[in-house]
């Protein structure tokens, strides 16, 4: 059923009054319309799971609050509302409080209200539709198939981990280089958890200042500080009912460390500024490219929040030790880039993949994605040679030059990279910004130093 179809029931035993009100909302040609005499008819025909009920309170074989309670029952989701000859305050209030959508009293205008509650009912259907939809294609998207492409034994170890951990509330540690892909793991196993329902909220420890971290983690009240005028709920709160995923978790100093194990252990929070204690209901993952234990011994990461942290721990592979899925990742890379850009299909030459696979990536697959996609605007035809390959010098690669660039710093090839960027969408920084994934305030300031230009 599409967002705009609406399946609506009317139960009415005055067969006058069930016609009047069946040719009303059949002027609206998206609703599909069964009219039933009796509760028992209707019932018989839930298997069909209509959007809307119209419910006469008053009929032979049942009253109103019995039905409602009958069709609660099996379909709980359902819209029902309840039309009746008599105007009772009590009755009403019983039947809103029993799960009735809406209680109309007939009378004249009983046709036009209902017109306009089946209306205000389509328009939430056809929101809530389009969320499950949403909900479903970004599931789909976060698949570890789809999110995570390789066929390396080390990848089809990691697909059975997300599924292991995907089937319960274990916290997970995500360990591994950087551009490894830690965020891309936890969001599959969020979106493949019972908890997919829900928010992941993510939250870069490193990215965040120290002054504004247990704010950004636990909320605040209103005049909690300088410049907290209204109050502001923390990601704890945000993720309830969801997962909390904590990158670069290493970088947390020790005093929010004490807090977080606190927090932790009564799954309770309290905004900074405040004496109330929220519970909340959030899966935590947490993620970190350095060696947690070995921080714990050299007295920089608290050994037991370490304990409580670790669950269950997933280290990803760096891409070097992935073997064919090099190509198998570029190739992809490649395709994606092209389909958003509208450019014609590239592919890799004999050569180019030799170069790729005789490179270490030190960025792991952040780098191939940013190298391939270069050399699609670099390269001259649909075929990516070696030379349209921009690799740093050292770190596993060759020395040679690759398109006039070698052994160059990490930040003549960011720049390189940024204005070839800015040449392909005509100096559009937002869209740059987007493509690369890096702040607009990076290239505004690149542009100000002169490293870029818009031309």
């Amino acid at each position: 059923m599409t967002t705009s179809q609406v399946s609506i029931f009317i139960v009415e035993d005055n067969v006058w009054y069930g016609e009047l009100l069946e040719y009303k909302l059949a002027q609206n040609p998206d609703y599909t319309i069964r009219r039933f005499t009796t509760a028992h008819a209707c019932l018989n025909h839930l298997v069909e799971k209509p959007d809307i009920i119209t419910l006469d309170y008053s009929l032979p074989d049942g009253r109103g609050d019995q039905v409602l309670r009958q069709i609660r029952e099996r379909l709980p989701e359902v819209a029902v509302i309840v039309i009746s000859g008599q105007e009772d305050v009590r009755t009403a209030i019983g039947l809103l409080r029993q799960g009735a959508y809406d209680y109309l009293v007939k009378d004249e205008e009983t046709v036009d209200r209902l017109w306009n509650t089946v209306s205000n009912i389509r328009k939430q259907l056809a929101l809530s539709r389009e969320n499950n939809r949403l909900r479903e294609q970004i599931g789909q998207k976060y698949s570890p198939e789809r999110a995570i492409l390789g066929k390396s034994p080390q990848i089809q170890q990691l697909y059975s981990l997300i599924d292991k951990a995907a089937r319960t509330n274990i916290t997970v540690s995500l360990s591994g280089e950087t551009g490894t892909g830690k965020e891309l793991v936890a969001k599959a196993i969020h979106y493949h958890s019972e908890r997919r329902e829900g928010a992941f909220v993510a939250v870069n420890v490193a990215a965040i200042p120290r002054e504004l971290i247990e704010s950004e983690l636990f909320g605040h009240e209103k005049g909690a500080f300088t410049g907290a005028v209204d109050r502001r709920i923390g990601r704890f709160e945000e993720a309830h009912k969801g997962t909390l995923f904590l990158d670069e978790i290493a970088d947390l100093e020790l005093n929010l460390q004490a807090k977080l194990l606190r927090v932790l252990q009564e799954r309770e929070v309290t905004r900074v500024g405040g004496n109330t204690r929220i519970p909340f209901d959030a899966r935590l993952m947490v993620a970190t490219h350095r060696d947690l234990a070995q921080e714990v011994k050299e007295g920089r990461f608290r050994e037991d929040l370490y304990y409580r942290l670790l669950g269950l721990p997933i280290l990803l592979p760096p891409l070097r030790e992935r073997g064919q899925d090099v190509l198998i990742l570029a190739q992809a890379f490649l395709q994606d880039f092209c389909e958003q850009n509208n450019m014609v299909a590239c592919t890799l030459s004999a050569a180019a993949q030799h170069k790729l696979q005789h490179y270490a990536f030190p960025g792991n697959v952040r780098e191939l994605k940013a190298v391939v996609e270069l050399a699609a605007v670099l390269a001259d035809s649909d075929t990516i040679q070696p030379q349209d390959l921009s690799l740093r010098g050292g770190a596993g690669s060759n020395d040679e030059k690759t398109n006039g660039i070698s052994n160059e710093s990490l930040r003549t090839q960011m720049a390189t990279i940024v204005q070839s960027y800015l040449d392909a969408h005509n100096g559009n920084i937002l869209q740059v910004a987007a493509k690369l994934q890096i702040g607009k305030s990076t290239i505004y300031r690149m542009v100000q130093n002169n490293e870029v230009r818009l031309r």
